[in-house]
């Protein structure tokens, strides 16, 4: 039985979601041709998952998450960040303009924080209980 979750995340794939993954993977690839921004690559990439297939998920720090999560973090906003939150902001601007794409433009307001510090996060079900994952359990 289709659920309103998987009706959003087919509009999402097809208005926005396929442009916003494909953003994450280029600047995946080109973390990943750096040997040093390998683990920035692999985060793009696991955002790059989270933009084609949102809803039903949400983003909850991660508990071993240290120092060096923060200062990635930084360097992340200067070299990627901005640029995919820039592209998240366009994005929304886009969606707002119908009616059926204000959910969508929220949606995709939602991701600039990660967007622009993904390290020291993870993308987890927002069905399950935060508290399996190291967060406070809202549910």
């Amino acid at each position: 039985m289709w659920s309103v979750k998987t009706l959003l995340n087919l509009i999402w794939l097809v208005l926005a979601g396929f442009w916003l993954a494909l953003g994450y993977v280029v600047a995946g690839i080109i973390c990943c041709l750096l040997i040093v921004t390998i683990p920035f690559g692999i985060a793009s990439f696991r955002i790059a998952g989270y933009a084609l297939w949102p809803f039903g998920r949400t983003v909850v720090d991660k508990p071993t998450a240290g120092a060096w999560s923060v200062i990635g973090n930084v360097i992340w906003i200067v070299v990627a960040g901005i640029w995919l939150a820039i592209e998240h902001l366009v994005t929304a601007i886009a969606l707002f303009v119908t009616i059926i794409g204000i959910p969508l433009a929220i949606a995709n307001l939602k991701m600039i924080p990660i967007s622009l510090m993904p390290l020291g996060k993870q993308i987890v079900p927002s069905e399950r209980g935060f508290a399996a994952y190291g967060g406070p359990d809202r549910g």
